[in-house]
């Protein structure tokens, strides 16, 4: 098997680790922490390997995209997700995907002049360089409070945390 093709198959089962964890249909491992993603060793600059992030460096990392939001610059936004990252936004039904689309979608959102706050945080660290946050959280915005569902998989590249995949929508019951 070519180192090629031995990528690709690699990549391919981290995929369905993290699909199942994210399911909470695999081992256990991977959704409580325990172990690795199978898409290859993570290693710092130093080529040492990276450490596994806390439950509370993963929640900081939200604090980072609201202040990106609080700039009120569609590419500050963007740049906080990884260039192929995938939006399901919370007031749009098109998904979102790149930064190009990312970015289209908070020149619509960052209009309310919108700021978040984590009501419920559900955290689950699948690798050093993968986490996953998941909760609901209110944006205060100039037409009032929305509540909704999110989630967050982040995934450390180049030794920045950044969006992989960011999943909104509105909470389907009013309090």
């Amino acid at each position: 098997m070519s180192n090629r093709l031995r990528v690709r198959v690699t990549a391919a089962a981290g995929a369905v680790i993290a699909v199942a964890a994210l399911a909470g249909c695999g081992s256990g491992t991977a959704a409580a922490g325990g172990g690795t993603a199978a898409t290859g060793s993570s290693t710092a600059a130093g080529g040492a390997q990276a450490a596994r992030p806390t439950t509370q460096e993963v929640q900081a990392l939200f604090d980072e995209w609201n202040r990106a939001l609080a700039t009120l610059d569609p590419a500050k936004v963007a740049d906080r997700y990884t260039t192929d990252a995938v939006l399901l936004p919370t007031v749009s039904n098109k998904v979102r995907a790149g930064h190009a689309e990312i970015a289209d979608y908070f020149e619509h959102f960052l209009k309310g002049k919108p700021q978040g706050q984590i009501l419920d945080s559900r955290v689950s660290v699948l690798g050093p360089d993968t986490a996953l946050d998941a909760g609901t959280y209110r944006f205060t915005t100039a037409s009032g409070p929305v509540d909704a569902r999110y989630t967050f998989v982040y995934e450390r590249t180049n030794g920045k945390w950044l969006i992989k995949h960011h999943h909104s929508s509105a909470m389907p019951e009013k309090n």
